[in-house]
């Protein structure tokens, strides 16, 4: 066994959760996040990702549990005496403030001298890519240059954890992406736990060592971006992560083999299934996992059912179909565009198939 293993988490929530009256805004909730992790908290808006994380930050005080930071007691502290430093949604940097200054400004408030002030930020204007800007003002910079200062500003602090709310919400798509290439490189660099808050998916797969779903006050389930998206225990998961069609159904049994029975005519064969006969279930099928034919497939233990195609959407590499079972459910499916079986267009006939293993099943 390592030291790493046996090592104080970075942050440690013990039963945290939030009330504004009758309303709950968290539940109670317990984890812990490793030091040295890139964590995300994903989900969909108002699911209580953001008021985790400023209970975690101490810009919201929880009604009841408590928060640890580095093994230090943490929930009757203000933020500003806490080891976390933030990063929030939008620029929020100081718009009469040069680069430097904005940088500068959680030193300034510490009394450090003057040389120690300049060097510490030039080094960390270095780090995020901004050496040359210190002399701009906020109005100059992109979006993504600002959110690299803002960046800067927190890190320059030097704290153990640094908390991000939304970071890149307000950045276009391509934009996004290159800063999450930018901020899973930083982290890496430095070393320190970053806990980020977002409802893009492909922004929490590309940065996240783990991945914590939080949504309706609760945290649904946690694990690597590859668990998450392979291999999802809770239903809501595998509805929210990628591009899945969920059938819900009653398993039977028959010997060692299991079905889900969807409705009538449709059952889908359940490998190596744990749950019992009668059982209510749902199980998942990735888009990507599906087969759409114009004739039925002659493989063998495929699943398949005929369906009616609805909309096809050509994004490039790959097209993405839209069809309706018989049972007036809709699935969606990803092909790669030069894998295409022929042309397909609204209104046509079809068959879709999915082999068994790529069906992932869902109890809860």
């Amino acid at each position: 066994m390592t030291g790493m293993e046996n090592a104080v988490p970075a942050v440690e929530a013990e039963g945290i959760a939030k009330d504004y009256g009758s309303v709950t805004a968290m539940k109670p909730t317990s984890f812990t996040i490793p030091a040295g992790r890139y964590f995300v908290l994903l989900g969909p808006s108002g699911g209580g990702k953001t008021t985790t994380l400023r209970m975690i930050a101490g810009l919201i005080r929880p009604t009841q549990g408590r928060v640890r930071i580095n093994g230090v007691d943490v929930t009757d502290r203000p933020a500003d005496r806490r080891d976390t430093s933030m990063v929030f949604q939008g620029s929020a940097l100081f718009p009469h403030m040069t680069v430097e200054q904005n940088v500068a400004y959680g030193l300034t408030l510490r009394r450090l001298p003057r040389d120690a002030i300049r060097t510490q930020s030039l080094d960390m204007l270095k780090l995020v890519g901004l050496a040359g800007y210190e002399r701009r003002r906020p109005h100059e910079l992109s979006g993504g240059q600002q959110q690299r200062v803002q960046l800067a500003r927190a890190l320059v602090l030097k704290t153990s954890v640094i908390l991000l709310d939304e970071p890149l919400a307000a950045l276009d798509a391509s934009l996004r992406r290159d800063m999450c290439f930018e901020l899973k490189h930083i982290q890496e660099s430095v070393g320190v736990t970053f806990v980020h808050v977002t409802h893009n998916q492909e922004e929490a797969m590309t940065v996240a060592d783990e991945i914590a779903l939080i949504a309706d006050g609760e945290l649904v389930e946690r694990g690597t971006p590859e668990h998450m998206y392979e291999r999802p225990e809770r239903r809501f998961s595998a509805g929210f992560i990628g591009e899945t069609t969920l059938f819900d159904g009653v398993v039977r049994r028959d010997g060692a083999a299991a079905r889900l029975m969807v409705c009538d005519g449709l059952s889908v064969p359940l490998p190596d299934s744990p749950a019992a006969d009668g059982q209510a279930a749902a199980v998942s099928v990735k888009a990507e996992d599906f087969r759409l034919s114009a004739h039925p497939s002659s493989e063998s233990g495929v699943a398949e059912t005929p369906v009616t195609v609805a909309d096809v959407f050509y994004l490039g590499f790959s097209t993405v179909m839209h069809v309706h079972l018989p049972t007036g459910q809709a699935a969606t499916v990803r092909v790669a565009t030069n894998s295409l079986p022929g042309h397909f267009a609204s209104g046509d006939r079809a068959h879709l198939s999915w082999r068994p293993e790529a069906v992932r099943l869902h109890l809860t």
